[in-house]
């Protein structure tokens, strides 16, 4: 019985043993997967925290993306309105150019009837001192004296 006994004694220690083992192995699972579950905590916790911060970029640049919209469809806006008046301004510029085209033609048709009326009147000037000549052929010197007038030799 003795035997029976310490056989037992020896399997009892053996259960425990074998339990303390399985006891340990199980505390360092639980140990590792706690210390896993908080590693995933802060791994969360920092995901969490970068999506925090990319939600609020994300919200900025929305924004900006709006305004920038805005600003470029005032932009386009002002673009044609300075279109607009750019084409006003060139038909402007077209017809003030064909008026000064006109004006310098007028000009240039003034001038040449202008040089032809002088030569006219420098004609006529002429004519009129032979005439002169011809019918006064003594002119009064300044002094009242009368003497020949020197572009006529019929006087003389």
């Amino acid at each position: 019985m003795k035997k029976v006994l310490l056989e037992m004694e020896d399997q009892k220690n053996s259960y425990e043993q074998k339990a303390k083992e399985s006891l340990q192995k199980v505390l360092e699972e639980k140990m590792s997967a706690e210390q896993q579950l908080q590693s995933t905590q802060r791994s969360l916790a920092l995901a969490e925290q970068k999506c925090e911060e990319w939600k609020s970029q994300y919200e900025a640049l929305k924004e900006d993306w709006r305004t920038l919209g805005t600003q470029h469809r005032e932009l386009e806006s002002q673009l044609h309105v300075l279109q607009s008046k750019l084409q006003g301004a060139d038909s402007r510029d077209s017809q003030m150019n064909q008026a000064l085209r006109l004006l310098e033609s007028e000009h240039q048709e003034l001038q040449a009837r202008i040089e032809c009326l002088q030569e006219d009147r420098d004609l006529c000037s002429s004519d009129t001192q032979h005439l002169q000549e011809a019918v006064w052929p003594m002119a009064p010197d300044a002094d009242g004296a009368g003497c020949y007038s020197g572009g006529s030799d019929a006087g003389q």
